[in-house]
């Protein structure tokens, strides 16, 4: 193996890209301005804020005012779930067992403040049929939350069918779309949705950078207070060099690299499931976002991989960056039926922009070749 260093868990994060860089630069030292300021300083930044509003809402076929900016995908999922259950007072949601954390851990929280959860199950693929949605829905039933994509093993909702259930029903719709924002098409009109969080590091732009997409006329009660920014909805002096990037880097995604990425996508899960024994794919085989691949291999831990591969320069992950510290098996593998020590033997690559044909290559024979010694010394894999 050469000293090639491959980068595979952008559902992790992405580096900034050189074009969203040069846009951010100006508003770091030359249009400093608050943006809302009232003289020119402040105006420059107000445009700077306003023009990538519209930028990023026209990616989801929404108005630019229905866009509001946070922090990321965890301050706008909480947003969302928190500050449409607040400005209700009580009442059902409904969501499904595969969601991140970031969905999950408001529910809990809820919960404990007097609100019911229905946690839907879905198939050995991840996949949440909608017509569960349909039988979920109660009376009492506020908010409906699924995620477009799953961030571990790539697996893409129904969101047109699940929407038209919410619209007959008269309940609000909320996904979770920080892993398939520019990868699949968003359409908050014709897929009925009323909340959308999407971040930016996702999509080569900076960190601590988010949007809620809220439908006008849907009441929510803010989280931050200490501020009219936002229009009242999110207390805090705008980050508008990172929403500038935010923007650009929405601006630059485009089809034809995800048609690029879904290729070496297809090569990487063919030559791993062809050149490996016993090895399974998680998630959908076709209905999974472009860049994402999850596999578990029988008889070793999906750690020991990780940390093999890591030495050969190829990063991956077992599991969400947000959860991968923890011993305990995926939350989303135990939801598709397998076994803990199944979901043990998980690793998930995730490409990107910068990948190559090379990089899978070689990512393929390390896998390949670290499987085969790990295996070796391991006393769950039949000799």
């Amino acid at each position: 193996m050469d000293n090639r260093r491959v980068y595979l868990d952008h559902a992790a994060t992405t580096p900034v890209a050189k074009e969203v860089l040069e846009a951010m630069m100006p508003y770091f030292s030359e249009k400093y301005g608050n943006a809302s300021s009232l003289h020119a300083f402040g105006r420059e930044a107000k445009d700077a804020l306003e023009n990538s509003r519209e930028k990023i809402a026209k990616k989801l076929n929404a108005a630019p005012e229905e866009l509001l900016f946070t922090s990321g995908g965890t301050e706008s999922n909480n947003l969302a779930l928190k500050g449409i259950a607040q400005n209700k007072g009580k009442g059902h949601i409904i969501t499904c067992k595969i969601e991140h954390s970031a969905i999950l851990a408001p529910c809990r929280l809820l919960e404990k403040q007097g609100f019911t959860v229905t946690y839907l199950g879905v198939d050995k693929y991840g996949t949440v049929d909608p017509s569960d949605v349909e039988k979920a829905v109660r009376d009492d039933t506020i908010l409906v939350s699924i995620g477009h994509a799953n961030n571990e093993i790539g697996t893409v909702q129904d969101l047109e069918a699940i929407g038209k259930i919410t619209k007959e029903r008269g309940v609000l719709f909320h996904t979770d779309a920080c892993q398939s924002f520019t990868k699949e098409g968003i359409n908050v009109k014709k897929q009925n949705l009323d909340l959308v969080s999407i971040n930016s590091h996702k999509i080569y732009g900076p960190k601590g950078v988010g949007a809620l997409f809220i439908r006008d006329g849907v009441k929510i009660s803010s989280q931050l207070q200490g501020g009219e920014h936002e229009k009242n909805l999110r207390a805090g002096t705008e980050n508008v060099s990172g929403i500038a990037g935010f923007a650009k880097a929405a601006e630059i995604a485009g089809e034809k690299e995800n048609a690029r990425v879904l290729e070496l996508r297809k090569r990487l899960i063919k030559e791993i499931l062809f050149g490996v024994e016993e090895v399974k794919l998680n998630g959908h085989p076709e209905k999974r976002l472009c860049n994402n691949s999850n596999f578990s291999f029988n008889g070793i831990e999906g750690e020991s991989i990780l940390l093999r591969l890591d030495m050969l320069g190829v990063a991956c992950s077992t599991a969400s960056a947000c959860s991968s510290h923890s011993l305990m098996p995926s939350h989303v593998l135990l939801a598709t039926g397998m076994k803990p020590e199944e979901c043990h033997g998980s690793l998930r690559m995730t490409l990107g922009r910068d990948n190559t044909k090379e990089d899978i290559d070689y990512a393929i024979s390390a896998v390949k070749e670290e499987v085969a010694n790990l295996r070796r010394i391991s006393p769950f894999w039949r000799k």
